[in-house]
């Protein structure tokens, strides 16, 4: 269905117009220049077609990078999302150019700055068909667009909404949120589809006035909002050194703990304000400063003490403890700024700042036992505190202004730089272990948000399979580390801690290879040859066989290069069985023999063939056995650490992408059940009108559909329905059960096709399902041959005239059922005549990548217009040949002919 919802812009603004930086492809960038924008409502920007004032600075035109600035910013406050990327169309319309980004480095996106309209990607198939994308995470984002979790790996959500008007294609707007069981809110989802909306009516007013809205390249970085902390005072002042009086302002004299109606304070006062080195300190430099105005770089910068009774803590005065060591001299600080004052000797002018927060902070995090750093959200190192220094053998100088990959070679290795691009893309916390040479195994932790991420690093013992030195991280489940001797008494690291992930590019390239596989296979069987295919030829394996568990046994579910009945003995195996592949599962670590001799020995008796060395690997998915994955070698040989590591986390990989095969032929074949069973067993047959219907589901991937069609014979004529939920799953095929129900309860009274869409809008509005829908419901007369139609965001019908001219019917319509609860939907009338044939359809017949939807329907059209009508069902049939014989067709196909014979006769219920 089409699923183009709506969409608009806002988030608060600094005076002075969006904070956008625009970069190139090149690191740095020159900060966005644009006029000064202040809109009246700082939240909800003014749309582009109200009138403005001339005469008021606020109402000056909104540039193009204004307006997508403020719908990023808009699209991350509104809906709670960490991020959100803006792309537009390039100049020649083939490609889609990241134009805006909000929330996510840059740098992470590399591979997605330019996208192909026609890519298998969310945003292009946003851009392509008009829909809205919602992917709820990492597996569904295998399931359907593989392409870009190879690209970007990493647990997040999305939900990609196109920007257009009318007609008229813009962009994308996509925004991110963390991986959920409980997927994106759908008020998120369509808080975005109306940000993308009104986006697009915004650019399609900025086309009107001749402004380009097409990216030429370059992107634009919107700040979002910081977190809040403690809130910096600062006061001004004029210090007379002559008379020695200090004119300050209300903030300055709220600063140093004056009374707000007493007179302002001389040399005397500011002996009882500060520390008595500091005054003298202060005069010094004052005196210095304020010598020869004609010197401009004699100023003052100085850090200065507070007493505590300047600053609210009154007890230790009041009780006439007024003695130096009685106070705490470190518990409140100010900086003072200073410049000379025009051109009168003596006088200084200049500003005091409350500091003692950030001191505070910067101290006691200066005193913890364990490191301390912070990254900004490009991955520079920006803060590291000193046991941060001693832990990674390097100084601060070192260490800022660089990334860690670059600044420690010991952490150079890909691996570790993927694990800052986990944490800021999931916007969760990951954790590793890494040794610095020669034998100084440290945990990190990573605490990601919008703003960068805060590390923490403390020692920890090696991993018991780790060797005895060496800088890269050693393969097998690592335990939960503990304070080591560098350290004593340092926290251990935080409790379930991540594997190791196995060291250096090759490692990293099977990795992602398979997974590259493992996100285009749907069936057990399709998972298991994926599996065969690549991890054979990349170790120089030669035998294969995958184990499935079910009923607490193993069964086979493929094998290659055994024997013919060798396994035979083995299918079956209770859990309890003493075999390696049943005990590489129950304990969850694999288990490797090198030798015939080392399997002989821990397993005697044991049928061998001929291979020589085997790597028994538990699949093992979300804590729950899935089975196991058994490799034989011609050869003996040793198994490396990286070999280790990288048949280790394969074995993860193989056990997600089985479990998920095996939930899809369940829900599958659950859905397909109630899919079918929610459709026409049989059509009616009303006399005058001969109808033919075709529902093909979709073949790609484990999408399923909501697309439904019927066909109601009632006293006032017969009413033919199609429609389309969006969004492929149980919950869709669920909502167009219950969305058929209404309309045939409402379309069997004598209500008209506008109302009855009316009233199932309201009604499906009141039970919020979190999906939309499309629906087209005409009313024919089969003895006139009149009709009335309404239609709800639904593609146009085709009517095939006698003489085979055949024309798409422009249907006045209304939106999407489930947009808004009090819409309207007018009707449209007209004929059929004698002998003419009317197409309903869904949007999975005349949808293809790379293809705009006008373009399939008018091929469509053309199809119907040429055929051979003789026979209606050998017309349905050959209007979806080309769709069912389509191996990879992503939606579903629903098709409703109906012919008015030449001579009809009244009848009906």
């Amino acid at each position: 269905m089409r699923e183009g919802e709506p969409s608009g812009p806002s988030g608060p603004r600094p005076a002075g117009g969006s904070r956008a930086k625009h970069t190139g492809s090149a690191p740095g960038g020159v900060r966005g220049t644009g006029r000064s924008h202040e809109p009246r409502d700082p939240h909800e920007p003014r749309d582009l077609h109200e009138p403005r004032d001339p005469h008021d600075p606020r109402e000056c035109q909104d540039s193009r990078d204004e307006v997508l600035a403020t719908a990023a910013r808009k699209a991350v406050l509104s809906t709670e999302a960490y991020g959100c990327v803006i792309y537009l169309r390039s100049r020649d319309r083939r490609a889609l150019l990241l134009t805006t980004v909000a929330g996510v480095p840059v740098s992470l996106l590399d591979g997605f700055r330019r996208l192909p309209v026609g890519a298998a990607l969310p945003a292009s198939a946003a851009y392509r068909d008009g829909r809205t994308i919602t992917l709820t995470g990492p597996e569904e984002t295998m399931r359907r667009f593989p392409q870009l979790l190879v690209g970007l790996p990493y647990a997040f959500a999305s939900v990609c909404a196109p920007i257009a008007s009318g007609a008229e294609s813009f962009g994308v707007l996509c925004a991110l949120w963390p991986a959920s069981e409980d997927g994106i809110a759908s008020t998120a989802r369509r808080h975005l589809r109306t940000l993308a909306n009104r986006l697009g009516a915004s650019l399609a007013a900025l086309a009107e006035r001749g402004d380009p809205v097409e990216s030429a390249g370059g992107i634009a970085i919107v700040e979002l909002p910081a977190p809040t902390g403690p809130v910096a005072s600062l006061g001004l002042f004029e210090w007379n050194l002559a008379t020695d009086v200090l004119t300050v302002d209300e903030r300055a004299r709220a600063l140093l703990g004056l009374d707000a109606g007493a007179a302002d304070p001389r040399g005397a006062d500011l002996a009882r304000l500060l520390h008595p080195g500091d005054l003298a300190t202060l005069r010094a430099a004052g005196a210095t400063a304020g010598a020869d105005p004609r010197q401009p770089g004699r100023s003052l910068a100085l850090r200065l003490r507070l007493r505590p009774a300047a600053h609210g803590h009154r007890h230790g005065h009041e009780h006439g403890h007024e003695h130096e060591g009685g106070h705490d001299w470190g518990a409140r600080s100010i900086q003072l700024w200073a410049r000379p004052l025009g051109s009168a000797p003596g006088h200084l002018a200049g500003a005091l700042l409350d500091i003692s927060g950030g001191e505070a902070a910067a101290g006691a995090v200066e005193r913890l036992r364990h490191g301390v750093f912070s990254l900004d959200p490009e991955g520079w190192i920006t803060y590291a505190n000193r046991a941060t220094e001693m832990m990674l053998g390097a100084g601060r100088a070192e260490l800022l202004g660089r990334h860690p990959w670059e600044a420690l070679p010991w952490l150079a290795d890909p691996t570790y730089e993927d694990r800052y691009r986990a944490a800021m893309l999931s916007q969760q916390p990951t954790s590793f272990l890494a040794c610095r040479p020669p034998e100084h195994w440290l945990a990190f932790s990573l605490y990601p948000d919008a703003h960068g991420v805060t590390g923490t690093v403390v020692p920890a013992t090696a991993p018991p399979t780790a060797p005895g030195s060496g800088p890269g991280p050693a393969p097998g489940p690592a335990p939960a580390p503990g304070p080591g001797p560098s350290a004593p008494g340092a926290p251990a690291a935080p409790a379930g801690l991540d594997a190791p992930v196995p060291a250096g590019p090759g490692a990293m390239h099977h990795l992602m290879r398979l997974a590259s596989l493992l996100t285009q296979a749907v069936t057990v069987r399709e998972v298991c040859t994926a599996v065969a295919e690549q991890i054979l030829p990349a170790f120089g394996g030669q035998q294969l066989a995958i184990y499935v568990v079910r009923d607490n046994r193993l069964h086979l579910a493929l094998q290659s290069g055994y024997p013919d009945g060798f396994l035979d003995r083995f299918e079956g195996s209770p859990m309890r069985a003493r075999l390696p592949g049943v005990e590489a599962l129950s304990t969850g670590s694999p288990i490797f023999f090198e030798s015939v001799d080392e399997l002989a020995a821990a397993y005697p008796g044991i049928p061998l063939d001929e291979r020589s060395a085997w790597a028994f690997l538990p699949l093992i998915a979300s804590g729950r056995p899935v089975g196991s994955c058994i490799l034989g070698f011609e050869d003996s040989r040793p198994f490396t650490p990286d070999e280790r590591g990288v048949l280790t986390a394969l074995g993860g990989l193989i056990a997600q992408a089985l479990e998920r095969a095996r939930l899809y032929d369940t829900e599958f074949a659950l859905a397909r059940g109630l899919q079918h069973a929610l459709l026409p067993n049989r059509l009616p047959e009303p006399p005058g009108l001969e109808i033919a219907a075709r529902y093909l589901p979709g073949t790609s991937g484990m999408e399923i559909g909501g697309d439904w069609y019927d066909v109601i014979v009632t006293g006032q004529g017969v009413s033919l329905v199609i429609g389309d939920v969006e969004g492929h799953s149980v919950a869709a095929a669920a909502t167009m059960g219950q969305l058929r129900s209404i309309v045939r309860a409402f379309a069997t009274s004598r209500t008209p096709p506008e109302e009855v869409l009316a009233r199932t809008n309201r009604l499906l509005d009141e039970l919020d399902p979190g999906l939309l829908a499309s629906c087209l419901l005409i009313r024919v007369d089969p003895l006139t041959g009149h009709a009335r139609a309404a239609r709800a965001g639904h593609l146009p019908p085709l009517l095939r005239h006698p003489d085979g001219h055949t024309e798409v019917l422009d249907l006045a319509g209304g939106p999407l059922l489930g947009v808004d609860a009090a819409a309207v939907f007018p009707a449209g009338e007209l004929v059929l005549p004698a002998g003419s044939v009317l197409a309903l359809y869904t949007d999975g017949l005349v949808e293809e990548a790379g293809i705009a939807i006008d373009q399939g329907i008018d091929r469509l059209r053309s199809s119907l217009a040429h055929a051979g009508t003789a026979s209606l069902e050998s017309l349905a049939d050959r209007l979806v040949g080309d769709a069912r014989r389509s191996t990879h067709r992503v939606d579903d196909v629903a098709l409703l002919l109906t012919r008015r014979e030449e001579e009809p006769t009244r009848g009906g219920e």
